[in-house]
């Protein structure tokens, strides 16, 4: 059964696109759900805002999985949003 509560867990878990794929099934079925209809706008936000997502640091991210990893994953996002 495809509830906000299900789409919710998906988001938490990084399934975006299938987190947005039930709220807006939740928001066929109705039409006046404002939770559905927030976590719609936020989704297609995020998903606007990080087209242009860098494909190599994300695959770092993915398999890093030791201290020296994630502080160098660290000082690439401090220097890339600073």
């Amino acid at each position: 059964m495809k509830t906000l509560t299900l789409a919710n867990i998906y988001e938490l878990q990084g399934l975006k696109e299938e987190a947005l794929d039930i709220y807006k099934e939740v928001l066929k079925k109705d039409p006046h759900n404002s939770d559905a209809k927030i976590a719609i706008r936020r989704l297609s936000g995020m998903r606007k805002k990080f087209l242009k997502v860098n494909q190599e640091m994300k695959g770092y991210f993915l398999k890093m999985d030791t201290e020296i990893e994630f502080n160098e994953f660290e000082r690439w996002l401090l220097k890339t949003w600073n």
